[in-house]
């Protein structure tokens, strides 16, 4: 009863606050989850939520009507995103001493936390940031706590801690709690970056200057480190080395200063990152050796270095593989041989100010179990050195009636966001124009490009690998039904393209899917550019080189088994009407997060699935495709519209010739003899075979009657040139 109660308070309180005008939070994430949140749950002891606060997103939390604390929501104040590229939603609640008092995990879409691991694991973790102090946290910078990871969700937890601690700075010293006070960013001296500075040539001098700042740890300081930790495992799993052995040699410098970039990396080198960079972006440039590596592995599944973190005041700057570069060369005078240089960009919106102290986060790991870890940090920090920056001079006041000043709208932000990331992935952009290029010659002049049936045999076996390797595996451009129930959902809600947009490749993909739908139907995208339908495709014929049957099901359980993928999408459909996390979900049925996004890096149960879909793959061609799919079935509606025949077919062909039919890959061909727009996936094998003189017998009856015909005319002439060849034709 008292949980009801609690949650119609919210109601009515959110119904007032959407009824009063704009308000500070009329339009946040705090306001959309209220009604779904409970006082109760967040904090031991509350019963109720109070008023909204009038300027920031942040509601009181009462007990028994007195204040004890407020809550927010963490994705209203920094938007720190894990692998699903998407804000994890988590609510603190925070008291007037600035200590944490409560914290739930309210939403995600993380995939590997949604699905691979139990949510009350992650939620127990989540839990336990009760008690942490805000004041502490401010003092060290946000590191005066101990990071605890689960295993397999090791960007997540990160990303989820640092969104608590930041927010919750934000929070404590937007509201004065703690003693906590907003920092004045015009207080005492200001300095910025002196273009005119010169850098040392040799690195000896860059390191002794403070160009070049180090962090060297050894075995035994690591083994001790991890032997202090309060799980005992990790002492026992103490590394053999020798105490003296290099754990990690790890140097760094600010490359994105001119001379800096230039006495490191060269000249060429240096233009080259400043090209790179967009204006009020930073670059780090981050040296390593030993038996650690600062990147690891997981940023190739992920996307994302886990292993290092730049931290400066309450800004955290987490790397993407998008912001990263390897470095080719080094021109610095006697530079050590590392095994690792990289380029890591700070973006110009992540609030970092080069000219400021920052720090540099390692992330060591410690398995202590078949797949268990643990984790400790250490830190390198770095200071610009006086050298290369100078002091501001402060321009004369300007009164407001000769100029305002105009905040960017929302719209405006937002176009610039996504136009930075277009900007940012023009190489992939480029790929993807060529490969649509391509394949729409292809269609267009398909008689001349399956002229040559071995030539255009192994230019499909290319494209289909560039698809699933560049497309898949390393741009993750899979399209899914999820975006369709995403443009559903937004459609109904009130559509904007702002979201959309936000991923270049997937837009692209779409916008070509939809024009190829008026064209050839949904076969230019499920046969050519689908990631997974490739790697199908490729394994098929691997089965057919290594002599693995091939089973061709009997034409009348083949047409039954077609419309289960219609009753896959309709389901799915259905269930997001309701519930879009649900069909989210539900749509695990498809298997390409496992096997494109994530690479079998999951759950086994999720590979186990994948890997029996691959399996039955290789008996009967492209088998998810085929039966299974829900997003070929979603494309296969609309594609009934497609305006072109562009296969052609004999007056023969079903009556009496099937050899098309027998040799269809995915039996999409009629015993009659018509091709079936729902199931072809514009192979194209169908057309070679309408022009092989060695197996359509059409082409080989016409080839017949054409050298009958052409000898005959030779014949002829030697008859009538014959002086008694008017005679005998009489």
């Amino acid at each position: 009863m008292k949980t009801l109660l609690s949650y119609l308070k919210s109601l009515v309180l959110l119904a007032a606050l959407l009824g009063s005008g704009p308000s500070a939070a009329a339009d946040t994430v705090l306001s959309k989850l209220l009604p779904k949140l409970s006082a109760a749950e967040l904090v031991e002891g509350a019963d109720s939520f109070g008023a909204l606060h009038p300027d920031i997103p942040a509601i009181e939390v009462l007990t028994n009507g007195q204040h004890i604390g407020w809550a927010f929501v963490t994705s209203d104040y920094v938007s720190t995103t894990g692998y699903s590229g998407k804000p994890i939603h988590t609510m603190v609640a925070v008291d007037d001493a600035a200590q944490v008092i409560g914290v739930d995990l309210v939403k995600h879409y993380e995939p590997i936390v949604l699905i691979g691991i139990p949510d009350a694991k992650v939620r127990g973790l989540v839990a336990n940031y009760r008690g942490l102090d805000l004041v502490a946290e401010a003092e060290k910078g946000g590191t005066a706590h101990q990071l605890d990871i689960i295993s397999g969700a090791t960007v997540t937890i990160m990303v989820i801690d640092d969104s608590i601690v930041r927010a919750g700075l934000k929070v404590a010293r937007q509201l004065g709690l703690g003693g906590l006070m907003v920092q004045d960013a015009g207080a005492g001296s200001q300095f910025e970056i002196n273009p005119e500075a010169q850098a040392a040539s040799d690195w000896m001098t860059l390191e002794g200057d403070g160009t070049l700042r180090r962090l060297s740890l050894d075995v035994g300081q690591v083994n001790a480190a991890f032997k202090a930790m309060k799980d005992t495992r990790a002492g026992k799993r103490a590394l053999t080395e020798g105490p003296e052995t290099t754990f990690i040699d790890m140097q760094a410098a600010l490359v994105s200063h001119p001379a800096i970039g230039r006495a490191i990396l060269g000249e060429a080198a240096a233009d080259n990152l400043q090209a790179w960079l967009e204006e009020g972006d930073h670059a780090i440039a981050i040296f390593g050796r030993g038996l650690y590596s600062f990147k690891g592995s997981g940023y190739v599944r992920g996307g994302i270095f886990d292993r290092i973190v730049l931290i400066q005041n309450d800004t955290s700057v987490r790397f993407r593989d998008r912001m990263h570069k390897r470095i080719n060369g080094i021109v610095a005078e006697n530079a050590p041989v590392f095994a690792e240089a990289d380029l890591f960009k700070i973006p110009a919106d992540s609030g970092f100010d080069p000219t400021l102290p920052f720090r540099i986060q390692l992330l060591v790991q410690r398995e202590v179990g078949a797949i268990e870890k643990v984790f400790t940090t250490f830190e390198m920090g770095y200071q610009l050195p006086s050298t290369y920056i100078r002091t501001i001079v402060p321009a004369p006041a300007v009164p407001a009636s000769v100029a305002t000043i105009s905040e960017p709208s929302e719209l405006d932000a937002q176009q610039a966001l996504w136009t930075r990331i277009w900007k940012g992935k023009q190489v992939e952009i480029a790929v993807l124009g060529v490969m649509l290029s391509v394949l729409t010659g292809v269609f267009f002049f398909q008689n001349f490009a399956v002229r040559n049936a071995r030539a255009f045999y192994w230019f499909r076996i290319g494209f289909l690998t560039i698809t699933l390797t560049y497309l898949g595996w390393i741009s993750n451009a899979q399209l899914s039904v999820v975006n369709l129930m995403a443009l559903f959902g937004s459609l109904v809600s009130g559509f904007s393209w702002q979201a959309f947009l936000l991923d270049p490749l997937t837009f692209i993909l779409w916008f070509s899917v939809a024009a190829a739908l008026l064209f050839w139907g949904r076969g230019a995208y499920c046969g050519w550019l689908c990631p997974f339908g490739a790697l199908q495709e490729l394994l098929n014929q691997v089965a057919r080189k290594l002599h693995i049957p091939q089973w061709t099901l009997p034409w009348g359980l083949n047409e039954r088994l077609w419309p289960l993928k219609y009753m896959i999408f309709l389901g799915l459909f259905g269930v997001s009407l309701s519930s879009i996390e649900q069909a989210e979900r539900l749509a695990e049925v498809e298997p390409f997060k496992t096997a494109i996004v994530l690479n079998f890096v999951r759950a086994w149960p999720f590979v186990a699935y994948v890997a029996a879909l691959l399996i039955a793959g290789l008996f009967v061609e492209r088998f998810f495709c085929r039966y299974l799919c829900p997003l070929g079935a979603a494309l296969a509606i609309p594609a009934r519209l497609h305006m072109f025949d562009w296969l052609k077919r004999y007056k023969e062909c079903g009556s009496p010739c099937q050899t098309c039919a027998h040799q269809c890959p995915v039996q999409a061909i009629h015993p009659t003899g018509e091709i079936n727009p729902n199931e072809c996936i514009n192979c194209l094998h169908c057309q070679v075979l309408y022009q092989s003189e060695t197996v359509c017998p059409v082409v080989i009856k016409q080839k017949k009657r054409r050298n009958r015909v052409g000898a005959a005319p030779d014949l002829g002439r030697t008859n009538l040139g014959h002086p008694n060849a008017i005679k005998s034709a009489n």
